[in-house]
């Protein structure tokens, strides 16, 4: 009874349950109403299309528009939906490769968007789908033109008119590029169009043109440039709009300078027309006026003209670049350009200190890259010491050489003072604290014999930096090498007095021919020794000091670089007796010949050293660090051969690069020095062929108190050590 009466309850709440009208055409979700009749179910179908498919109504369209559409669509849905997907679920069965898609899922199908164009017939939600379906495809398998070419799409639904249409796509060849046949014409190539070459007549007038409106450019540059330097005080402040307004002229300018350079040096330019850029100066007018002056003007505006003088840098730097590789006729004047700009980026760089050292190797760079095409130019090697902060021996090579070359740097007179006026300060400062005590006494003896000041401080100078050379020498090492040739020019610069025009030994260097016949007898050889100065007393002996000092390390390979360029510098004297005459009287000579016997253990070929002719090494690649230090130096004119340094492929960083077969190399032109001073009849040194010995003049024969080597040279490394020889 309980279970009937169970049975009878669950039928009664089923027959009250409510039925589903109908689903939807779209989606297939079943649509449930409380009433009967189609006009409340047509309201849960508008309901649901309005909160289901609200993408489909066209928001364009008329609220009636939209209401006539739902009908229209539900009406074709309540009908016919389930017989017209029987139909397409029949085509699609009926597929040629339904077999091979058995199994297989099928791609999701996008809603069906309705045109704002009312249709005259509703689609179907199969004819939607099949617009868009390929068929179903296995899971893993990319699909292929084949699959379309064995399966043919669907008919189409043709919204314009009801009707249906097929599209064909048929596969497409597997070659796209079909071979050419036998017969086929080859094809056929254009030329290049034909240049009209330029006359002369439009030439020149082309370059008058630019250079009229050159002129006019480069003169308002000039006048604004002059009226802002003039206007220093805080209330002239230029804003930023003003101070774009300036560089755009000035870039105006150098564009101008650029055009003039292209059209005058022109291929088809005659001789004439390519002389107007140097006859009328167009290259220092152009750094003169459209890039240097402008740069003072922002350097003293700085800080607040910071952003704008690094535009400006980038921008002249560019154009001087451009310049480099396009007007090779002034490649020097761009070379200078391009380091002096380099400096100027490297100077204003105070936050980043990797920049700063990266501007400093760029403009080292264009810098050494001028002077190796103009080595007898000083002022080159004025700014190359400046870039040679903090180390103070290269910047006092580089200032004593920009004053001694053949086209000395008379600024650097006033430059190098803010090297040495620190050095010699009587109160402490950091310069000071920075270098070791041989190189701050070896910086403040050149400083006094240069400024002539503290005079006083000189012998107490050179007594400590000939006390602590030695040990110094043994506690760095293969470090001395460089700082050996940059103390050897150094010191062969003061004894000529660093290039002035009243020194002695300088002036019998300029002013006579090597081994002039005609020139007056020394006054040595008469009996009376000249009078010497006392400024050129000094020098030489703070150069015999130091050679007698460094000489006694025998054996150490860490010194034949300061030998060598000390030995070059002598050796050019030997051809001027009247300077020899001051040179030869307190010169070490015995120690020389002491120090070359110790050298000559080592000599593998006598004829090259005894040879008149410059020992080349014939596997070496390059000349010596100390090679490219000296060059450009009055007295090694008749040292090198003709094109010892023609090799400009050499990079900067491996020029002064040391490697192991340099001390050999070193040793041998050494010892050919030697025997080039002793052929001068024997006056100083003397050379015996016969037992390679070499050996000096019996006036120059004096004892001297020092203990040779217990081994050979040649045999015993003293490279590293402290110690490399003993001195009693």
């Amino acid at each position: 009874m309980d279970l009937a009466k169970k049975w009878n309850e669950h039928l009664r709440r089923e027959s009250r349950r409510a039925k589903p009208e109908a689903v939807c055409p779209l989606c297939g979700c079943e649509l449930q109403s409380s009433q009967n009749g189609l006009e409340p179910a047509l309201a849960v179908f508008q309901k649901h299309l309005s909160d289901t498919h609200a993408q489909l109504l066209s928001e364009k369209a008329t609220e009636a528009e939209n209401t006539d559409w739902i009908r229209s669509l539900w009406d074709a849905g309540t009908a016919g939906l389930v017989t017209q997907a029987q139909q397409g679920q029949e085509r699609r069965a009926g597929s040629p490769t339904s077999a091979k898609r058995a199994g297989s899922r099928s791609r999701s199908v996008s809603p069906l968007k309705r045109s704002k164009a009312q249709p005259t017939s509703t689609p179907t939600l199969d004819d939607s789908r099949a617009e868009f379906d390929r068929g179903s495809f296995q899971k893993g398998k990319l699909w292929s033109p084949d699959d379309d070419a064995a399966s043919p799409r669907p008919h189409l639904y043709d919204k314009a008119n009801g009707a249906t249409h097929q599209q064909s796509h048929p596969a497409p060849p597997s070659d796209p590029w079909p071979p050419a046949s036998a017969d086929d014409e080859p094809i056929e190539i254009i030329k290049q169009p034909e240049t009209r070459p330029i006359s002369q007549e439009q030439l020149v007038a082309e370059v008058k043109g630019i250079y009229a409106g050159l002129v006019m450019v480069e003169s308002k540059c000039i006048e604004v440039d002059n009226a802002q330097s003039s206007q220093n005080d805080a209330a002239n402040k230029l804003n930023n709009e003003q101070w774009q307004a300036l560089i755009a002229l000035h870039r105006t300018l150098l564009h101008e300078h650029h055009d003039f350079f292209l059209a005058s040096q022109h291929p088809s330019a005659s001789p004439a027309l390519r002389r107007l850029a140097a006859k009328y100066a167009m290259p220092a007018r152009m750094w003169r006026h459209g890039i240097h002056s402008f740069l003072e003007l922002l350097r003293h505006r700085l800080p607040a003209s910071l952003d704008h003088m690094l535009t400006f840098i980038y921008l002249a730097y560019s154009m001087m670049a451009l310049l480099y590789e396009t007007v090779p006729a002034f490649e020097d004047t761009w070379i200078e350009c391009l380091g002096d700009l380099g400096r100027y980026r490297m100077a204003i760089e105070d936050d980043d200190v990797r920049d700063r050292e990266i501007w400093t190797a760029v403009s080292r760079h264009w810098y050494s890259k001028a002077s190796d095409k103009a080595p007898t130019t000083g002022r080159l090697y004025h700014h190359l010491a400046i870039l040679a902060r903090p180390n103070a021996l290269q910047q006092l090579y580089y200032y004593t050489k920009s004053l001694c070359v053949d086209m000395p740097f008379a600024s650097a007179r006033d430059s190098i003072m803010t090297l040495l006026d620190p050095i010699m300060a009587p109160t402490p400062n950091l310069q000071q604290s920075r270098l070791p005590p041989t190189e701050f006494a070896c910086v403040k003896a050149h400083g006094i014999l240069f400024s002539g000041k503290q005079q006083g401080e000189l012998e107490a100078s050179m007594n400590e930096f000939f006390q602590h050379l030695d040990t110094h020498i043994g506690r760095t090492t293969r470090r001395w090498l460089e700082s050996g040739y940059f103390i050897g020019i150094s010191n062969s610069c003061a004894v000529i007095g660093y290039g002035s025009e009243s020194n002695l030994i300088f002036k019998a260097i300029k002013g006579t021919r090597p081994n002039d016949e005609s020139q007056d007898q020394p006054m040595h050889e008469s009996g009376v020794e000249p009078p010497l100065p006392k400024e050129l007393a000094d020098a030489l002996r703070l150069f015999n000091g130091t050679y007698n000092v460094v000489s006694r390390r025998f054996g150490d390979p860490n010194i034949l670089p300061y030998l060598h360029v000390t030995l070059v510098f002598v050796y050019h004297l030997t051809f001027y007796p009247e300077a020899m005459v001051y040179m030869a009287r307190a010169f070490p000579w015995k120690l020389t010949s002491l120090f070359l016997n110790t050298l000559i253990g080592s000599c593998q070929s006598y004829a090259r050293i005894e040879g008149e002719q410059f020992p080349k090494n014939e596997s070496a690649t390059r000349p010596l660090p100390d090679d490219y230090a000296l060059r450009g130096f009055p007295w090694v004119g008749k040292y090198f051969p003709n094109g010892w340094f023609a090799n400009d492929k050499i990079d900067d960083d491996e020029k002064y690069f040391e490697v192991l077969s340099m001390t050999e190399e070193r040793k041998e032109r050494a010892l050919w020095l030697g025997c080039r001073i002793a052929a001068q009849d024997g006056k100083w040194l003397r050379y015996d062929s016969e037992t390679h010995q070499f050996g000096v003049n019996p006036q120059y024969d004096v004892e001297l108190e020092l203990e040779m080597p217990a081994t050979p040279v040649a045999s015993t490394d003293y490279g590293d050590l402290p110690d490399a020889a003993t001195i009693a």
